[in-house]
């Protein structure tokens, strides 16, 4: 992984091999052979590197998003690694469209084994001011969103007498909140109370449920949104006690191994990945109580251009 310029030189994750050059990962080869996995939001960001990651895997893999073109990229990326894969363009906030992406997938697949609810909004901003379309553009991709996938997916495996695994990705503020992301925070909440709710409800269809919540891993889109000045980036960092943002593999590996059988006996956990920051101080997010008003007047304008 590339360092984020604004973290320093020193802020990536240790290199690790290219997998051409070694073992992909910790895992023998086979590890997700035979599973069909589906990542919305999977075609950019992390969404794209567990797939990545799955794929090297051995699991046959489909990528759900919005924008076609990133998801022909995304494709042919992972099919030039040898990966079988399978795009399919899909707003997850249209319940009616996902039922299209799993009839896609039925036909493609014959169904899917694992979901991986990865599609997600965010921007910081005080709450005060928020308009109610702020907070439906968040809350209806990451509570509603999930929730009509896991409906979608859910139904069909205990219609076919089917075993399946969700995997959510949510965050570390999700058990504690965090000012100046707060319908992110209450979002997150909801997809970690249904991920907690539903290993229960469902295990006995012997479906699983398990969520991680990833701290501080640089991707192109959120990062310019949520840390827009070089201030803020090191403010990040300087909470993390182990001194660095973590990579895109590392949250694949973990991802990879909780959708395997050998996290069977996982049901209904949440796994946080970040570092320590969560434990040294909740709410990612609290200290922007320093930002003025007239900064978070520049801020806003930083991030509608993308922290350019």
């Amino acid at each position: 992984m590339e360092a984020d310029p604004r973290l320093g030189a020193d802020a990536a994750a240790p290199s690790r091999p290219s997998p051409a050059a070694a073992a992909p990962g910790p895992f023998r080869a086979d590890l997700l052979a035979g599973k069909t996995i589906l990542v919305t939001g999977g075609a950019t960001g992390l969404g794209r590197a567990m797939a990545e990651g799955f794929g090297r895997l051995g699991a046959r893999v489909a990528l759900a998003g919005r924008r076609e073109e990133k998801l022909r990229e995304a494709e042919a990326a992972l099919a030039q690694a040898g990966c079988d894969v399978f795009v399919h363009a899909c707003d997850v906030r249209d319940p009616e469209a996902v039922a299209r992406l799993a009839d896609a997938l039925d036909a493609r697949f014959g169904g899917i084994d694992v979901l991986v609810n990865n599609a997600a909004g965010n921007f910081i901003s005080p709450t005060e001011r928020l308009s109610h379309r702020a907070v439906d553009a968040v809350l209806n991709i990451v509570l509603h969103g999930t929730f009509y996938a896991t409906l979608e997916f859910g139904k069909r495996w205990i219609a076919a007498g089917r075993p399946g695994t969700v995997l959510n990705i949510v965050t570390t503020y999700a058990e504690t909140g965090s000012a100046y992301v707060v319908p992110s925070a209450a979002a997150k909440a909801g997809v970690l109370a249904m991920t907690r709710s539903l290993a229960v409800e469902w295990a006995r269809y012997g479906i699983r449920h398990v969520a991680i919540a990833p701290g501080p891993f640089p991707t192109e889109g959120a990062w310019s949104r949520l840390l827009p000045t070089p201030e803020l980036a090191q403010g990040m960092l300087d909470r993390i006690p182990l001194k660095r943002v973590g990579s895109k593999e590392e949250l694949a590996d973990l991802a990879s191994y909780l959708v395997s059988d050998y996290a069977g006996y996982l049901n209904g956990e949440c796994v946080t990945i970040d570092g320590g920051e969560w434990l040294q101080g909740a709410g990612q997010f609290n200290g922007l109580l320093a930002v003025t008003e007239p900064q978070w007047d520049q801020l806003a304008e930083l991030s509608r251009k993308g922290g350019k």
